[in-house]
């Protein structure tokens, strides 16, 4: 089997990897460096409390991945499982806590409704007189993406991959019966019994290639290295003020990791190529702002070490596509900044796809790029 993955972020290295050491014969066509899109730009999150089924079925069997990768790949990507901590201001969104805490429980995950109050005990500079409930598991965390993009690529390589940089493809061939290879910069065509489409926030363009229409959107988000007026200690989990679009998280020797989802919106006509990489000072003022609403650690003398500012591939209910389109056109986009966590459940989902006909890891029936002509979206609530 000939499999062409174009994208050689995580999830198209992950697919490389699952294919490749099924006995598939994989090329990886990546137009610049490895990770050079959104991985190397990710906070590395990995968590499990989700609101659907679908996401949090995605989480658990890549965390089951990224708790052997040391010893499965020999790489060691700095996982730590620090917990998430959600926090609600308003009602609506801890009734919600209520049926997702539950959901995320019958699935095996060990989340935990809290009062403010309690929440306070695992993040102590938590304004907890500002909040009304939140949520809790100790199984998430974060992981180094560069460390584990490397540990993927590595791995793909020793199982055969072969993985081209600086190659960007250019055209997707389709004929009657699907879709039958692609050519590259310089013109070289390669057959192909499958070509996968791992591209992120150029995830749309890909697919116009091989005529098929997704909406998948770039949109541009920033995030903080920051000195707080008090240190965060590193065993505070990564914590999300669900209603302002706040969050935050310890890096190392006390300083943050500060960021959130009220910066921009998606645009489906914008171009990924040419985005600022730097953060805005507008939004770095508001940023701070929002985290000193949400912990005591943040105020007007903290400090910014650096920021940049990446992409998500955004759907517009916040999950990706995840099928095969046409035949031989295999499509895993759109993970709305989720990608770099379910980068491992997906490159086994993505084998299954190609070698075996359908998935079997993780029922994906919702995931179809169907959902979006016939209006039966699968919302994600706990977006961070």
């Amino acid at each position: 089997m000939n499999v062409a993955i174009v994208g050689g972020g995580i999830v198209g290295l992950a697919s490389a990897h699952s294919l490749a050491a099924r006995g598939a014969d994989v090329t990886v066509y990546e137009k610049g460096s490895l990770g050079n899109g959104s991985t190397e730009r990710s906070v590395g999150g990995i968590r499990a409390q989700f609101s659907t089924p679908v996401n949090v079925e995605l989480s658990l069997a890549s965390m089951a991945v990224w708790e052997a990768f040391e010893e499965t790949f020999g790489t060691d990507i700095a996982y730590r499982r620090s917990g998430y901590l959600f926090a609600a201001r308003e009602a609506e969104t801890a009734r919600a806590f209520e049926e997702q805490v539950a959901m995320q429980n019958d699935l095996g995950v060990p989340s935990e409704l809290l009062d403010p109050e309690a929440a306070a005990d695992y993040c102590p500079g938590l304004r907890s007189e500002a909040f009304v409930a939140a949520t809790y598991s100790p199984t998430d965390g974060f992981a180094d993406p560069h460390l584990a993009l490397q540990g993927f690529a590595a791995a793909a390589r020793d199982a055969g991959a072969e993985i081209r940089t600086d190659t960007g493809v250019t055209e997707i061939h389709r004929g009657s019966e699907g879709v039958t290879g692609l050519t590259v910069e310089g013109h070289e065509r390669r057959d192909a019994d499958f070509v996968v489409n791992a591209a992120g926030p150029w995830a749309r363009r890909v697919a116009a290639m091989a005529d098929v229409e997704i909406p998948v959107a770039p949109k541009r988000r920033q995030i903080l290295v920051v000195e707080p007026e008090t240190p965060v200690p590193e065993d505070v989990p990564l914590t999300i003020d669900l209603d302002r679009g706040s969050h935050f998280r310890p890096e190392r020797d006390g300083a943050a990791l500060v960021g959130g989802h009220f910066d921009s919106s998606s645009d489906p006509d914008a171009d990924p190529d040419g985005f600022d990489r730097k953060t805005d000072l507008d939004w770095t003022v508001e940023a701070i702002g929002r985290a000193s609403d949400c912990a005591t650690y943040f105020g007007p003398d903290s400090e910014i070490r650096r920021g940049w500012a990446g992409l998500y591939a955004v759907t517009p209910d916040h999950h990706p596509i995840l099928e095969e389109t046409v035949p031989g056109f295999v499509q895993a986009v759109g993970f709305s900044g989720h990608g770099f966590q379910h980068a491992p459940a997906t490159g086994q989902i993505v084998a299954e796809l190609v070698l075996d006909g359908e998935a079997s890891l993780v029922d994906i029936s919702a995931l179809g790029s169907e959902r979006f002509e016939s209006g039966e979206l699968v919302e994600e609530r706990n977006v961070a």
